[in-house]
């Protein structure tokens, strides 16, 4: 399976770690490559194997989800982490968004969704369900922002407002006939002019601010 989605399972319950997998290597594009029981056990398998994909709880006992996200982020590991959780909780949602999830998903999800769900934020799509979109955007405040809309460049509100639909740069690259590095050089762009972390971030930052329609 050379080309499929490495995917690393990071959940301190070993039936859900057991579950997913049982499911996931049925999947012909995608290949779990490891597991681990918490965190800091699941940072550091990330820095062994070089998993494409994360799946990973947020509440396990010592070093939980959140940390390990913004331990990723200071390491640059390139994976996509993508949380898959029962705890959908704002207080639980927000900091992990932040810390830089690609995407979040719900535990009872279906499993051929949750095959789905791997494929796309793999793809480069931000993946939110929308009360979970909700809860990030009810809690950030937006109006130090607000001024930055006008720095951005036509092309860039363009590319903006197809990362709030979940468009990959490939996708983003043929909507508006440019090249993929055309469009990472306009979405470090964004991100730098609007002082945003990551897509996910941006991709809110557009709904907040009506540039998504």
């Amino acid at each position: 399976m050379a080309d499929a989605i490495r995917v690393l399972l990071v959940d301190d319950h070993q039936v859900v770690r057991r579950g997913l997998r049982t499911f996931l290597e049925v999947q012909d594009d995608i290949e779990v490559v490891g597991e681990a029981g918490d965190g800091a056990s699941g940072v550091a398998r990330a820095e062994e194997l070089r998993p494409d994909v994360i799946l990973m709880d947020v509440k396990m006992p010592g070093s939980d989800g959140v940390e390990a996200l913004r331990r990723l982020g200071e390491l640059g590991n390139p994976a996509r982490v993508l949380i898959v959780t029962s705890f959908t909780e704002q207080r639980t949602v927000v900091p992990a968004l932040r810390a830089g999830a690609a995407g979040y998903v719900h535990k009872d999800i279906d499993p051929d969704a949750l095959a789905g769900a791997i494929r796309s934020v793999h793809a480069g799509h931000v993946l939110l369900q929308p009360e979970v979109a909700g809860a990030l955007l009810a809690q950030e405040a937006a109006p130090a922002q607000g001024s930055r809309a006008g720095s951005l460049t036509e092309r860039e509100r363009e590319v903006l407002a197809l990362i709030a639909r979940g468009r990959s740069n490939r996708e983003i690259a043929r909507a508006l006939v440019l090249s993929e590095k055309t469009v990472k050089t306009h979405v470090s762009n964004i991100l730098m002019k609007l002082d945003l972390a990551d897509r996910t971030q941006a991709a809110l930052w557009a709904v907040r601010h009506g540039i998504s329609d």
